[in-house]
């Protein structure tokens, strides 16, 4: 009965968004040719039969060199202005909205005296999220002692063509471009990582994904060895079952169904999933990582049986982590009372395993407590 109910008021969300329409398919290999600089040698559309072919070979050939396929150029061109600090993209594109990455940064107050700077956590967003998305986790976060800082993901808000109404150049029917949105995505969190460390001193951090964040944020931490806690919101194994199967891009499909199949597309995208990689968590040097994985029990957009996926390949690889299955989907996640437990689940994952003092954590309860719950000082009853 609680599935029923959970379900139809998915459903019932789902349909709020009036701006969804099937996009028109591209191979969109001009995304790729532009950018072949983790590859030993560039790949030419013009030598391979057909798109698929190309595809085919761009897949093979970059699964081994994933190091090198999201890890960004070096930069020194920030600027920090009211807490919102902005810095050319790695990757241009030729909307130039997108090539200017964003990111809202909050700091927290430090203790006096303290010798290292407390624990930061990166915190990326759903598909088309406006700008006031987890800016509540970003604050629940910092009343714990953490610091936060929130990603704009590819094509969101100020990022998005003037043409667009929503975010749909970050996945769409175009294969190529869809890759690249993801490759962009996750060089932006290492290189917000970069500014973090060597521009303002911070040594400890984490980071939360939900729904695309998610992936996007699973991506930079397997590659990234400073990312060394981290809670993903809604978990899948691959892309392309996602974006095949879910309610939330099935204007998507619409567009990609005549052209491709479902396990043509997985090969695709491979390259920007996260079973391809899940393995190197089980890695000795990346074990000691920690790693929650929530998702929800009647999710119609990520589908249970794709994170029970990612999950068994997690245990194949005995790569340590935690889970924690909701009781609602993915849009309801979003909504009370299931938002308030989603954000216990991730602010409490981080507040254990980034440390950020037991003296922070205690002056932040007695602060945001309840007068009436607050401990009382003991107080002496003159005799008498």
């Amino acid at each position: 009965m609680l599935k029923r109910f959970i379900q139809a008021w998915e459903l019932r969300l789902s349909k709020v968004d009036r701006y969804r329409r099937a996009s028109p398919f591209a191979w969109g290999l001009e995304h790729l040719t532009a950018h072949t600089e983790h590859l030993d040698a560039p790949l030419l559309a013009a030598d391979f039969p057909d798109p698929p072919a190309f595809l085919r070979e761009y897949t093979r050939r970059t699964l081994p060199a994933g190091e090198r396929f999201f890890t960004p150029p070096a930069l020194t061109d920030w600027h920090l202005h009211d807490g919102w600090l902005t810095f050319p993209s790695s990757i241009q594109t030729p909307d130039t909205p997108n090539n200017l990455a964003w990111a809202r940064y909050f700091p927290v107050r430090e203790r006096r005296g303290a010798t290292t700077r407390p624990p930061v956590v990166l915190v990326l967003p759903q598909w088309n999220a406006d700008h006031a998305s987890h800016v509540a986790v970003c604050h629940g976060l910092n009343t714990f002692g953490i610091a936060a800082v929130r990603l704009s993901l590819p094509y969101h808000g100020s990022r998005r063509p003037v043409h667009q109404v929503r975010a749909d150049y970050m996945v769409s029917p175009n294969i190529g471009r869809t890759i690249q949105a993801v490759r962009q995505a996750v060089h932006e969190v290492r290189l917000v990582l970069d500014w973090l460390e060597h521009h303002q001193g911070y040594t400890r951090f984490g980071v939360i994904g939900t729904s695309i964040g998610s992936c996007v944020a699973f991506l930079a931490y397997v590659f990234d060895w400073r990312l060394q806690v981290a809670a993903f919101n809604h978990v899948s194994s691959y892309f392309a079952d996602v974006v095949w199967t879910g309610i939330s891009t099935s204007h998507v499909r619409a567009g990609l169904e005549r052209y491709v199949t479902r396990h043509e597309l997985r090969d695709y995208w491979l390259p920007i999933s996260p079973f391809p990689y899940i393995e190197r968590l089980g890695r000795p040097e990346n074990r000691h990582k920690k790693t929650l994985l929530i998702a929800a029990r009647y999710d119609l957009t990520f589908l249970p049986h794709l994170t029970r996926h990612a999950m068994s390949e997690f245990e194949r690889h005995r790569a340590p982590y935690r889970s924690a299955w909701m009781y609602c989907g993915h849009y309801t996640t979003g909504e009370t009372p299931f938002k308030f437990h989603d954000g216990y689940l991730m602010i409490d994952h981080m507040r254990k395993h980034l440390n950020p003092g037991r003296q922070v954590v205690r002056q932040a309860l007695q602060s945001r407590l309840p007068a009436v719950l607050r401990p009382r000082a003991r107080t002496l009853r003159p005799s008498g």
